[in-house]
Order: structure tokens, then C-alpha cells, then sequence
């Protein structure tokens, strides 16, 4: 039998990734006003999506009010209890799952890296809330992986694991949105962000990183970290970097008697060519006029 074939994206998340989604459970349900549900909690993340109605969600002590086209993700072991608040009822979906080891089998609760980063981390609490369009894709999926669920056509299992993964893809693009909303009006928290990426880049300039190396690292979307960091610094990402990459080859220069082209690649540049044109443009000088003048 010919292997499927896979989509770049989902191919490249199946080969990297040590955890993969797993959906433990999915509900489709509506509840009129007279429901009432005992505080409860789980052992996996449980994801829950409003389609009509009005709730109140308390979770770990704390209300949150949901209405069409709400998510709200609650971690695992936060006691939560659901209100429905509509006099009409309240129609939504509960997708519940856990992030299986491919290798052994075993449950982790370290999920796929770029949705972990923010959605385990503290900044979040016990829950995250999104709020997103009826045509959004997630919403789209998370109708389709119900119906390949509820479907006995062959090959339906395969292609619900896809779907999973693409709508877990689809969740972390819209955490880092909300992620990002979250610190804009938080001066101190975007600073502090900014410095741990300048530590990130002073540890990790002879590696050849990107800006999206760097954007990933505090998870941020390059664009809006490109911005923040040069309203700070008052360079972009990648000049700074040059710059701590020029500094560092002038020390070398200066200080030992390593080949141009072995310094070069020390500090970060691929080739000697590159590495000459970058010292000249922020030295004014060429690294062997450099070395010349530091040893007079």
C-alpha cells in the first residue's frame, strides 16, 4: 500500500515533534437554563467552543463570561464548573485531549513547542480565552474533526489526525495574537521581553539564527517583534546582531592571531565574503586594515 501523502507542514510537525494531539473526547451539546454542572476537573486540557448562548465558566475561582464564537482552553487539574446563562439554552462543543509520545505511547502534558510556550506558561493562568470569527479555520475544523469522528468512511481515523494537528497549528498562531495583544499595554512585560531576546542573541550570535529565531524564542510574530525591539534598542533585530558579531570579531582581531576566514565563521558569518562586507560597513574599515592599526 502506497504511504499517504502528507502536506509540507503537517510532514514536517509528524517528523519534529515528540508529542502530537491526541483528542481524548469530543461532546457536542446544548443545555437549557435549568443545567446545572458540579465543579469538576480533568487530567487532560479540555477546549471548549460557544456556537449560540451566553455562559459563565468558572474556572479555578474565576468567572469568565462566554458568548458566540468564545473558546476558552482549561489546563489540566483546574476545577471548573459551567452556567448557562441564555433563557434560548446554550449550544457548544467540547473537544478534550492530551499530547501523546510517539515513541512509547505515554501522555505528557508538554504539548507541541509553539503552543506549549504560551499555553502552559504562567502569564496565562489556568485557562486562555479566544475570541474568534464564525468563518474563522478553527471553527471550520473543529466542525470537521466532529463529523470525521461521528464517520465510519474508510480512512477517517488517518485524516482526523491530520486535522487535529493543522487545528493545533491554527490555536498557536492565534495564541501568539493574543499573546501579543496581551503585552502591548504592558510597557515592563514587552521590556522584559526585549532583554531576554538581547541575551538570546549575546548567547547565540556565532549560531546562525534569524529574526525568526529570535521572534520564536519570546514568542512573538517576527513583524510585531521587529518593531517592539527597535522602538527599544533603537536598532532591528539583525543589526544588533551584526553589530555583536562586529564587535566580537574586533576583539579577535585585536587580541589574537586567528585567520580572517576562521574568525569570520567564529562569530557567525557563513563565508569570509560576507563576513568583509558587514565589518566594512559598521567598522568604516576592512578587518585586515583593522588588525593593522590595533597592533601599532
Amino acid at each position: 500500500m502506497d504511504k499517504p501523502f502528507l502536506p509540507k507542514a503537517w510532514e514536517s510537525i509528524l517528523n519534529t515533534s515528540s508529542f502530537m494531539p491526541v483528542i481524548v473526547k469530543t461532546i457536542e451539546r446544548f443545555h437549557d437554563p435549568s443545567w446545572s454542572m458540579e465543579p469538576n476537573a480533568h487530567e487532560h486540557y479540555e477546549m471548549v467552543y460557544i456556537k449560540k448562548g451566553d455562559a459563565i465558566f468558572e474556572i479555578a475561582g474565576q468567572p469568565i463570561i462566554l458568548g458566540p464564537n468564545d473558546i476558552v482552553v482549561i489546563k489540566p487539574r483546574q476545577m471548573h464548573k459551567f452556567i448557562v446563562k441564555s433563557d434560548s439554552g446554550c449550544d457548544f462543543i467540547v473537544l478534550s485531549f492530551k499530547f501523546e509520545n510517539k515513541i512509547n505511547g505515554e501522555h505528557s502534558e508538554v504539548p507541541l513547542e509553539d503552543f506549549l510556550n504560551f499555553v502552559s506558561s504562567k502569564e496565562s493562568g489556568s485557562f486562555i480565552s479566544l475570541k474568534i470569527s464564525q468563518k474563522n479555520e478553527i471553527i471550520l475544523l473543529l466542525n470537521r474533526i466532529i463529523k470525521e469522528i461521528e464517520s465510519s468512511e474508510p480512512g477517517s481515523d488517518f485524516l482526523n489526525h491530520l486535522l487535529v494537528l493543522e487545528l493545533f497549528v491554527l490555536l498557536s498562531r492565534a495564541l501568539k495574537m493574543e499573546w501579543e495583544n496581551s503585552i502591548k499595554s504592558k510597557s515592563p512585560k514587552l521590556r522584559q521581553l526585549i532583554n531576554i531576546s538581547i541575551n538570546y542573541i549575546h548567547n547565540n550570535y556565532e549560531r546562525e539564527i534569524s529574526l525568526g529565531d529570535i521572534a520564536k524564542f519570546v514568542f512573538l510574530s517576527p513583524s510585531y517583534f521587529a518593531r517592539a525591539f527597535k522602538e527599544e534598542t533603537g536598532l532591528s533585530p539583525i543589526s544588533y546582531l551584526l553589530k555583536i558579531r562586529i564587535d566580537s570579531a574586533k576583539e579577535l582581531l585585536a587580541d589574537t592571531e586567528l585567520k580572517i576566514s576562521d574568525i569570520a565563521l567564529s562569530v557567525g558569518f557563513s563565508n569570509q565574503q560576507r563576513f568583509n562586507e558587514m565589518f566594512k560597513k559598521y567598522a568604516k574599515q576592512t578587518p585586515l586594515q583593522y588588525r593593522k592599526k590595533s597592533i601599532q
